[in-house]
């Protein structure tokens, strides 16, 4: 392995978009614009889709290119842990949590991790995905020296439905 570059990146980099191989493309759309809500932005055929949130040209693609009627992978190999989708509020994850109740989605995990919030289940094809929203950046918890302290507690799923309210 070569020496690591001390520059770090730029701190306006992001995450654009995650590309997931599905087993059957019409119950990937189910779950993620039937139930979370997101917009097709395009489609071909079974093969493909591409959705996002907002009119952006995707922020998920799906496709069975590789994947058609396949099986998750077995745990004990590598690959994907989870995808990342970050609300913009509370509110809004609160919103995230009543779609799940009503599609009878089951919940793997609910957590505070004290810089944010977040709901852990899998998609249709055993994916994992987080749902969550970051507190303001002033309030996430610090040590006495100023370094950041985060933590996992149990989420209050009831608090974070009123939230909706």
């Amino acid at each position: 392995m070569g020496r690591m570059n001390t520059r770090p990146i730029h701190p306006q980099v992001s995450i654009g978009h995650v590309h997931l191989k599905v087993a059957d493309l019409d119950r990937a759309l189910g779950f993620y614009c039937g139930v979370l809500g997101f917009q097709l932005t395009q489609q071909f055929g079974h093969q493909a889709a591409f959705i996002s949130a907002g009119g952006y040209h995707h922020h998920i693609a799906l496709n069975t290119w590789e994947s058609a009627g396949g099986r998750p992978p077995a745990p004990g190999t590598t690959g994907l842990y989870h995808l990342a989708i970050l609300y913009p509020t509370r509110a809004e994850l609160g919103d995230a949590l009543r779609r799940l109740v009503v599609a009878k989605i089951p919940l793997e995990g609910a957590s505070d991790h004290g810089v944010s919030e977040a709901l852990y289940l899998r998609d249709p094809d055993q994916n994992g995905v987080e749902l969550y929203w970051d507190r303001p950046q002033e309030a996430w918890p610090q040590t006495p020296d100023g370094k950041l302290a985060m933590f996992t507690r149990t989420l209050d799923l009831d608090g974070l439905l009123a939230a909706t309210e």
